[in-house]
C-alpha cells in the first residue's frame, strides 16, 4: 500500500529533527515517494534600515540561507546515496511558509519534530498548533525520541451521532481516513494496529439524578443501546476498511478495537498510555465548507496530553485558511 507521493520534511541544524527526518527517508523509501526537506529562516525587513528588497537586504538574505542550508548537510549527509532529496531554505513565518510550500507542489504529507516544550510544558508549540490547525495535508510530529520502528499504533476515530447529518457523514469519512492511514503504516511498520473510539451515553446522569430517577434497569438498558449504536458503526467502518485493504491484509493486522466509555479528551490520552502507543493517528478538525474552521477544543486537549508522536490528519474537502489569506495579499 503505497499512501504518499510527494514528503515534506521540516528540519532545522541539530539533533532534534534527527528522528523526523530518519522516518521522513523510510517513509518515501516505502512509498516510492518524492521527498522535499526545507528550512525556515526568518526574512528580513526594511526594519533593521535597510531598504526592503533592495541589493543589501537581498544579499545578506540569500548569505543567511545559504548558512542555514551548510547547517543542514550534517543531517542529510547519510542519505544522499539512498534517496534523492531536495532542499530549499524558505524565508518568513514558519508555519505560512510550510503550509504554502504544500499548496504551491502538492505535498501530502508534512513530517517535522515538534517545537520544544513551552513555559507551560505543552508538547507541541504555536507553530505547530498552526499547522495542525491550518495544513491542507496530514502533519506527522515525530517525537525526538521516536524509535526506529514503531511496535504500537493507535487510530483515534470520532463517529458520534450528536452532530448535524452532513458533519455525521463528514466524521465518518475523516474516520475511513484515519483508518486507512493507519493500516498502512501498520502493515509497512509491521506494527500492532489498535482502534480506539470514546462514547457516551448523552443523559445517563439525569436519569440517575434526583430529579427523574429512572430505575437502573431501565438505564443500563438505554446505555447498553446506545453503546451497540457506536459498536455497530466501528464494526461497519472495520468492514468497509476490509474491502479497501482485502481480507489477507486485514487478516495480518487484526486490529484490536477499545469502544471505551468516556469523554475522548481524557480516555484517549490514557488508553494511548497504557498501550505505550508509539504513534496516535486522529483528527483535528472535522468540519468542511467552513474555510479554515480550527480543531476544537477536544482535539486540542487530547494532543496536549499525548507523549507520543502524532499524525493529524483532515477530513475530505477541508479548506486551508492561507488560501484566503493569499487571496487578500
Amino acid at each position: 500500500m503505497k499512501r504518499f507521493k510527494h514528503i515534506l520534511c521540516v528540519v532545522e541544524p541539530g539533533e532534534a529533527s534527527k528522528a523526523a527526518l530518519a522516518r521522513a527517508v523510510t517513509l518515501a523509501e516505502n512509498n516510492q515517494a518524492k521527498l522535499s526537506v526545507v528550512g525556515v529562516i526568518e526574512r528580513i525587513t526594511a526594519g533593521i534600515g535597510l531598504p526592503d528588497g533592495g541589493p543589501i537586504s537581498t544579499e545578506l538574505q540569500n548569505a543567511m540561507a545559504q548558512d542555514y542550508e551548510e547547517q543542514l548537510q550534517p543531517l542529510l549527509e547519510a542519505y544522499r546515496g539512498r534517496i534523492p532529496i531536495q532542499v530549499q531554505i524558505l524565508k518568513g513565518v514558519p508555519f505560512l511558509e510550510v503550509i504554502r510550500e504544500v499548496l504551491r507542489n502538492g505535498h501530502d504529507l508534512v513530517i517535522k519534530a515538534p517545537q520544544t516544550q513551552d513555559w507551560m510544558e505543552r508538547l507541541f508549540g504555536s507553530d505547530d498548533m498552526h499547522l495542525l490547525r491550518k495544513c491542507p495535508c496530514p502533519v506527522w510530529l515525530v517525537k525526538a525520541e521516536a524509535p526506529k520502528a514503531y511496535r504500537c499504533i493507535l487510530a483515534a476515530i470520532d463517529i458520534g451521532d450528536g452532530y448535524p447529518a452532513i458533519e455525521v457523514k463528514t466524521r465518518q469519512a475523516l474516520s475511513m481516513k484515519i483508518l486507512e492511514m493507519s493500516a498502512s503504516l501498520a502493515v509497512s511498520e509491521f506494527s500492532e494496529l489498535h482502534v480506539v473510539h470514546a462514547w457516551d451515553a448523552a443523559g445517563e446522569s439525569v436519569m440517575r439524578g434526583a430529579f427523574i430517577r429512572t430505575p437502573e434497569l431501565q438505564v443500563m438498558s438505554y446505555v447498553e443501546q446506545v453503546r451497540r449504536k457506536h459498536a455497530h458503526v466501528v464494526d461497519t467502518l472495520l468492514l468497509e476498511l476490509r474491502g479497501k485493504l482485502g481480507a489477507e491484509a486485514m487478516d495480518y493486522l487484526k486490529p484490536k478495537v477499545h469502544l471505551v466509555k468516556g469523554l475522548p479528551r481524557r480516555e484517549i490520552p490514557i488508553l494511548a498510555g497504557q498501550l505505550k502507543a508509539d504513534l496516535v493517528v486522529m483528527g483535528t478538525v472535522a468540519r468542511t465548507g467552513v474555510p479554515g474552521f480550527i480543531m476544537g477544543n477536544t482535539a486540542e486537549t487530547i494532543l496536549n496530553q499525548l507523549e507520543c508522536s502524532v499524525l493529524a490528519v483532515k477530513p475530505p474537502g477541508f479548506v486551508t485558511p492561507v488560501i484566503d489569506m493569499e487571496a487578500r495579499n
